[in-house]
């Protein structure tokens, strides 16, 4: 073996010594040092360049930022027996790392303890009030009308009931149930958010069909409001028509009169000049009128009407 070979192997066991005797902690972890499982000196929060045995101590590294919990929706009952889905998340660090580690040991771990809690406290207070303080925040009014529908209406309509817990304040009471019992996991619960709310689909067919009346019966209003207006055009028009007709006829009917006493005013200047030839004209005009093929008429011979039929000797 030569000087090359001899100088080599020791520097090659100082470098694996000292690869496996340091370890860099960064700002987003934390580190616990164990030796055959059991826990070394203090857990490492701080940033930097650390050592320690090699080959015999393990670094156990731990997430030191915010981590994310994402609930599985579930059906609850709320105060008022409505079933809905719920779907919850929620944001949690490793404030104790020592603790972290002899509990639930990694994070996978954390999250199954994460379900165990969380799940249950959501489903206790979700169930301890009516739907209408998961739903809504505060009694603010609904700032949305349908068009062609009385505003007073709609707030009457929408008025779902008071509000006196609200969702936030759920929200609030399920981390003061949950943190508690996390604690002891070296876990500190930052926040817990309703991500969804939705109706089971026996409740949601339900809501939809009362949506679809609550639609028909407006369409409905606003169909029935339609002929009525149409039957109040109508009748206006009808009621003018029937004026316009009138007017017509009266302006007519005194045209025609001023005809008529114009005719007879003629008439009766034409004829003031000759009576009997006026009263045998319209003697003859009588004839015309009554007297045809398949006519007769049976008159005394001193009759007026007669006089003209028989011989006329001017005397």
């Amino acid at each position: 073996m030569n000087k090359g070979v001899l100088i080599i192997i020791p520097v090659i066991v100082v470098l694996l010594l000292a690869f496996g005797g340091i370890y860099i902690v960064d700002e987003t972890e934390q580190v616990v040092v164990t030796q055959f499982g059991k826990v070394v000196g203090e857990p490492k929060t701080d940033p930097g360049l650390y050592f320690k045995i090699p080959f015999i101590q393990h670094a156990n590294y731990f997430p030191k930022n915010l981590q994310e919990w994402d609930g599985d929706p579930g059906q609850i009952p709320t105060l008022d027996k409505t079933f809905i889905w719920v779907d919850t998340f929620a944001r949690w660090k490793v404030v104790d790392p020592l603790k972290f580690f002899q509990t639930v040991n990694n994070v996978t771990g954390a999250l199954g303890r994460l379900d165990d809690i969380i799940d249950p406290a959501v489903r206790n207070l979700i169930t301890s009030y009516e739907l209408i303080e998961t739903v809504r925040r505060t009694n603010r009014e609904l700032d949305t009308f349908e068009i062609g529908v009385d505003v007073e209406d709609v707030k009457d309509k929408r008025q779902l009931g008071t509000v006196k817990f609200g969702r936030e304040k759920i929200t609030k009471g399920i981390m003061e149930q949950a943190q508690p019992k996390l604690a002891k996991f070296g876990i500190e619960l930052v926040d817990v958010k309703i991500k969804r709310i939705n109706y089971v689909d026996e409740v949601q067919k339900s809501v939809f069909g009362r949506m679809i009346a609550e639609r028909k019966q407006i369409a409905e209003k606003f169909r029935s409001e339609g002929k009525g207006e149409a039957r109040k055009i109508e009748g206006e028009t009808e009621r003018e028509m029937k004026r316009i007709t009138s007017e017509a006829y009266k302006t007519a009917q005194e045209i025609m009169g001023k005809a008529d006493a114009a005719a007879t005013k003629t008439y009766a200047n034409a004829y003031r000049l000759d009576a009997d030839f006026y009263s045998f004209v319209k003697t003859l005009e009588i004839y015309r009128e009554t007297l045809d093929e398949e006519s007769s008429l049976i008159l005394s011979t001193d009759a007026e009407f007669f006089k003209y039929l028989k011989g006329y000797t001017g005397k």
